[in-house]
């Protein structure tokens, strides 16, 4: 190629993977592709973004579009599909400069002006880390001609707006106005096959698995989805497994022909060799890109050519270990109820509360279990204990242990069977519920002495103050006696449920003994809303206010109405005890209710339009009735069998325990909150103070530094702001991807199953966890805020934690994606007598927001009627 300064085009020789803003990501890809040595990419250069630029920049018509369209939401369909076409059409119609075009007739005569060519759209906001863009504009294979060239960059440009693009822009939070469109032209090569590889297995996540999709010809028919494409698997060893063998589809779709994939006839479109050179390429691009990618590759006269990279987006980050072995985590946050991103600082502040090893991963924590999976007693104890609360990490453990030689496991003999482990806390017990008010006033002791004494510290001597109590919380925590009262509750539920469908054939009999159990501080929680709304109800002039009002300032207006210092009084007095909870409480970065008390007024209004008088005193004794009659049937029922009395009065020791301890499971929990509260406004004191002094931009900056790095901030009064940058930019990142219950160190997502046998045709499946059926109108709400619920609805979520309480009194069933037997969704369901199924995996997006469901709690599963 003959040197030339070119102001609008650059060759692919020229451009490296730093140049996306110049040639887009895909025209970076392929210049950085270009440099690796071995890797042949057909010759091509990229039109560039400020060619682009030149064209639209200065058409007066165009911005006025671009800035309407910035003003649709992505529920305005119908205005975006208006706009994008207008604007698609703006552009097709403006003649290309004489200087671009004649710089892109020019490059093509001298690759070959008689030669076919691809011309693909390359926007700066694609293929990137976090966001691939995958297909959102258009490209053209098999043009011929400069002016046919020229006429599908105008196409290319134009397709910067099509519906799908401008979508996918708002939905990932892309500036419209800032994004922009270089066009990639490259010759076409004629392959005899095509297809994806990509280096990590898609579905699995397994970075140690290369999946190598291939089509004939083109790949076009791959793309289109007439072709089934041949699937090859290359192992971390090199062995190659053939998955499936290419089927075409004849008849409309209607019939297909396939090789056996598992005969041994040869006819596949690649050799076991072509495989394995193939896979060797896609490694050597993986390691020159530091992460896993999705290659577009073409075999032509023998010889593999690439044509695109990018990097697996989907991929869930591996928690990082110490060594290069084998390790097992399971996530903390599907125990916790919060399956969200965390912010640095929530991470961090976790990790110091927690005695549990811990590794981040996708701003989610994971819990490494390999050393207890590896000895015999711990494994059995710890796949037991999960597979109460949690069949699908049952499983998803039983598939590694038993089925994968991927550990290193101490073999079963009856002394490894009896051996101690970390998990012998589970077996500890209380026999007399009087210890319980003694645990919470000491609880409430502990954090009346912190919410004195942390105000007298500043500085450094926050974060000091902060670290000690946390230490001495975690002893607290730890203590036999506080152990001993949560398993009590726990194990006594366990007992009497097993023994019910042994004895009498009744399930769930512990679902009905809990209700309205005493000490349940967070249904109480959800209850004092009930009351706190019979105080507003007889004003028509406050709720009309809360009505209008999404402000937090509610709160100075209600005083000046009819009924407004009632109001605010009964409000304060609510956010006094429970104001420090919120949704994703365990983020200490997350938003409390005494920080923003608006989040409150949906849940009034429910209460307010869905209750009358006096219900949640009503509600409340109704549950504990139900729970003292159900006790009276199954003692009587008992005494009629076989060694009755005896079978009886064990019961009733059992049915104790439960009522005077299942309610104080969610105590611990509401303490560490309150203290969690309490360290995160001492936090923003300090945070504040850096802000004032400059060093911090703007108080959210605090969350992403972890909690040394931000007391080192208070120290030294400096920031590092790229590194603070760079923790936003992760955070948009992984709050799109969805962690997994259980990944191994090969990045492997074991994901566990339901046993289907039991279900009816069509049924969702879940876990049991609150016992009864229910039908209703599905309720699919992500966000608390947005929670208006009318009485009778099924909630339908990802997951719950205490802030959904007060949502649990107006509905009559629940369904969440995440969650196990002893999480808080299904605790409080319990307490309330809702059926409910948790853990059902994908619930929000099977279940459509107002179809008539019917929920199964007793068996675990949901019916869309």
């Amino acid at each position: 190629m003959k040197e030339h300064m070119h102001k609008w085009i650059i060759g692919f020789q020229d451009t490296d993977r730093s140049m996306g803003w110049l040639t887009g990501g895909k025209g970076a890809n392929l210049g950085e592709l270009s440099r690796i040595p071995g890797i042949r990419v057909p010759k091509g250069f990229s039109v560039t973004t400020e060619a682009y630029q030149k064209v639209t920049g200065q058409n007066n018509q165009l911005q006025t579009l671009l800035e309407a369209l910035t003003q649709c939401k992505a529920t305005d369909r119908e205005s975006i599909r208006t706009i994008s076409a207008r604007i698609r059409s703006l552009i097709e119609g403006i003649p290309i400069p004489a200087d671009i075009a004649a710089e892109i007739t020019a490059y093509i005569e001298e690759l070959g002006a008689e030669g076919a060519y691809a011309v693909r759209s390359s926007a700066t906001a694609e293929d990137l880390p976090n966001a691939s863009f995958a297909g959102q504009q258009d490209s053209f294979l098999n043009i011929t001609g400069a002016d046919a060239i020229l006429q599908h960059i105008s196409l290319c440009w134009a397709s910067l707006f099509t519906e799908r693009a401008v979508l996918y822009r708002m939905q990932n939070g892309f500036d419209q106005h800032l994004v922009h469109i270089a066009v990639v032209v490259q010759q076409m090569v004629h392959p005899q096959a095509a297809g994806v590889m990509f280096t990590a297995a898609p579905v699995s996540s397994n970075r140690k698995v290369l999946s190598i999709d291939a089509a004939p010809g083109l790949g076009e028919e791959l793309v289109l989805g007439i072709v089934t494409a041949e699937n090859y698997e290359v192992l971390a060893d090199g062995t190659v497994n053939i998955q499936s063998k290419a089927r075409l589809s004849v008849e409309g779709n209607r019939g297909w022909y396939a090789a056996n994939p598992f005969s041994n006839s040869s006819n596949f479109l690649l050799t076991k060799e072509q495989i394995t050179q193939l896979a060797q390429t896609g490694r050597q691009i993986e390691a020159h890109f530091g992460a896993p990618q999705d290659i577009e590759w073409c075999l032509a006269d023998g010889e593999f050519y690439i044509v695109q990279s990018r990097p697996i987006t989907t991929l869930f980050p591996i928690p990082e270990a110490n060594d290069t072995g084998n390790h097992v985590y399971i996530s903390v946050g599907h125990q916790q109820m919060m399956t969200d991103a965390m912010k640095p600082l929530g991470l961090s502040v976790w990790q110091l509360s927690t005695g549990a090893h811990m590794r981040a991963a996708g701003g989610r924590l994971f819990v490494d279990v390999t050393p207890i999976l590896q000895t015999a007693a711990g494994r059995r104890k710890l796949i037991d204990t999960l597979g109460q609360s949690d069949p699908l990490l049952k499983t998803a453990l039983t598939e590694i242990v038993h089925h994968r030689s991927f550990l290193q496991l101490e073999p079963e003999d009856e002394a490894s069977l009896n051996a101690p482990t970390p998990l012998d806390y589970l077996s500890l017990s209380a026999s007399d519920p009087a210890i319980v008010p003694v645990l919470i006033n000491r609880t409430q002791a502990s954090i009346a002495a912190l919410r004195e004494e942390i105000n007298t510290k500043s500085g450094t001597g926050v974060f000091d103050y902060i670290v000690e109590h946390i230490t001495q919380m975690k002893q607290e925590m730890h203590d036999p006696q506080n152990m001993g009262a949560i398993m009590s509750g726990m194990n006594a539920s366990a007992w009497i449920n097993e023994k019910m469908l042994e004895w009498l054939g009744d399930k769930n009999v512990a679902d009905t003994i809990t209700l309205s159990a005493p000490n349940n501080i967070t249904s109480e929680m959800g209850l004092a809303l009930m009351d706190v709304a019979d105080v507003i109800r007889p004003f028509p002039a406050v709720v009309e206010l809360l009505q209008q009002s999404g402000d937090d300032d509610f709160l100075d207006i209600l005083p000046q109405i009819e009924g407004g210092k009632e109001a605010s009084e009964a409000i304060v007095a609510f956010l006094d005890k429970f104001g420090m909870r919120c949704a994703g409480e365990i983020d200490i970065t997350r938003t409390r209710w005494s920080e923003k008390p608006a989040i409150l007024i949906p849940m009034l209004l429910n209460n307010i339009r869905n209750f009358t008088p006096g219900a949640s005193a009503r509600k409340f004794e109704q549950g504990r009735q139900d729970a003292l009659q159900k006790e009276k049937e199954i003692l009587e029922r008992l005494r009629q069998l076989p060694g009755g009395e005896e079978k009886a009065a064990e019961t009733k020791r059992m049915i104790d325990l439960v009522r005077g301890f299942i309610g104080y499971r969610e105590y611990p929990k509401y303490g560490i909150i309150n203290r969690y509260y309490l360290y995160k406004l001492a936090l923003l004191k300090e945070a504040r103070a850096l802000v004032q002094a400059g060093v911090l931009r703007e108080l959210e900056d605090m969350n992403y530094l972890t909690f040394y790095a931000l007391r080192e901030a208070v120290r030294t009064h400096e920031v590092d702001y790229e590194s603070i940058q760079r923790e936003k930019e992760l955070y948009k990142t992984y709050e799109k991807l969805t962690p997994p219950r259980v990944i191994t160190s090969d990045g492997e997502i074991i994901t566990g199953a339901y046993n289907l046998d039991h279900l009816p045709d069509g049924a969702i499946p879940g876990l049991a966890v609150s016992a009864g059926t229910v039908e209703g109108r599905a309720r699919v709400i992500l966000n608390i805020e947005e929670a208006d619920l009318e009485s009778g609805d099924i909630l339908v979520t990802t997951f719950t934690d205490p802030s959904w309480t007060p949502s649990f009194v107006s509905i009559s069933g629940l369904v969440t994606e995440v969650g196990g037997l002893m999480t808080h969704g299904a605790v409080i369901a319990r307490e309330y007598g809702l059926p409910a199924v948790v853990g059902v995996n994908g619930a929000t997006k099977l279940i459509k927001n107002g179809q008539r469901i019917r929920v199964n709690g007793t068996d675990g599963y949901i019916e869309i009627l």
